[in-house]
């Protein structure tokens, strides 16, 4: 009986084979296949070794550092890193990047850090202690709108520590609500065209839910600042927007009346002429009824609302439908009060009306 290879299909004797028993393969065979899973643990072991010496670097005490993650680290380190780059080391910026900014006026110089070698001094619980007197939090932004700086007490505002607040993203689109997105680029990119101006706008900030739990809600915050070259030649990789975000009342949501006492409404001609108003704006505002009836309610916006406010009206006018805007308006005592203005065409088409909440 002829036995056949069952590979090359020749005549063979019983119990042979053409090709190479184990243990004896031919030179030219190719080795078989080996895992790759210890390989991909060495290197997983080696990004946990990285992480925890860049974790081991962050200013911060040794009980906070427990607590993040690996996500919360790369967090972190990025902010001080767009930091360092803004605020080289051993300058004032680099230490207590707020002083400029709380006191502008002040020679920041006496509120640097001491040197790494001294005796620890006042330096760190002076810039809390400045802190604790702001009616806000201080923000620092790249040209981009990327995170540079938090001051510590944005805790007391939003109810979420830096190391948490990054944890939503690292601009500071990720912590605003979204539909103030392009408010806040529109008025980023005026701060960013003409170096100095200052500009404001308000929005709802992300918080924790022990906060919304309690007030219903987010934090709404009113971001006041502009762009500063920090060093000179002054250019976009050594320009920030300094600002401070001070809170302001709840903006309304879209199906919420809100309480009587926080708001006022008016009815205008479609110029957006005063033709009546409630009384209640006396309290808001200061201004009698009779005074405001026949006067434009563009008289009244900040300058830099105007734009806003027009966009607006241009929208009720054309029968857009309701229209939502927050707004400064002028207070008879020469201040601004920010109001949340909802404005609708009414059945007719031959007047506005308007319900201002007033936020603060």
């Amino acid at each position: 009986m002829t036995i056949f290879c069952s590979h090359c299909h020749r005549p063979l004797q019983a119990e042979m084979s053409c090709l190479p028993r184990r243990g004896k393969q031919a030179p030219g065979a190719s080795k078989p296949f080996r895992s790759t899973k210890s390989a991909s643990k060495a290197r997983r072991d080696q990004i946990n070794v990285e992480l925890q010496a860049l974790r081991s670097l962050l200013p911060i005490s040794a009980r906070e550092k427990e607590r993040l993650s690996y996500l919360h680290t790369m967090a972190l380190v990025c902010l001080r890193l767009r930091g360092a780059q803004l605020f080289p080391p051993g300058t004032c910026g680099t230490a207590v990047p707020h002083a400029s900014l709380a006191l502008p006026h002040q020679d920041s110089t006496s509120l640097c850090a001491p040197p790494a070698d001294s005796a620890p001094s006042a330096g760190p619980a002076l810039g809390a202690e400045l802190l604790s007197l702001l009616p806000g939090f201080l923000l620092v932004l790249s040209a981009n709108g990327k995170l540079v700086y938090i001051s510590e007490n944005v805790a007391q505002v939003l109810g979420l520590s830096v190391v948490e607040l990054l944890a939503q993203g690292d601009t500071v689109f990720d912590i605003l609500d979204g539909r103030a997105h392009e408010d806040a680029r529109k008025k980023l990119l005026l701060a960013h065209e003409e170096p100095g101006r200052e500009v404001t706008f308000v929005s709802e900030m992300r918080t924790s839910k022990a906060f919304r739990l309690q007030h219903g809600g987010n934090r709404a915050v009113a971001v006041r600042g502009r762009f500063t070259a920090l060093r000179w030649p002054a250019s976009p990789s050594t320009a920030a927007f300094l600002a401070l975000c001070t809170p302001v009342a709840r903006l309304p949501a879209d199906d919420d009346a809100g309480s009587q006492d926080d708001l006022f409404q008016s009815m205008h001609i479609l110029d957006m002429t005063f033709t009546d108003v409630t009384e209640s704006v006396t309290y808001h505002l200061g201004y009698r009824r009779e005074e405001l009836i026949g006067q434009s309610w563009y008289s009244l916006l900040h300058p830099e609302d105007a734009d806003l406010a027009a966009a607006q009206h241009r929208a009720v006018a054309l029968g857009a439908g309701a229209g939502t805007a927050v707004l400064r308006v002028l207070r008879r005592d020469r201040t601004w009060a920010w109001l949340c203005v909802s404005a609708r065409r009414d059945s007719g088409g031959r007047a506005i009306t308007c319900t201002s909440h007033c936020l603060r």
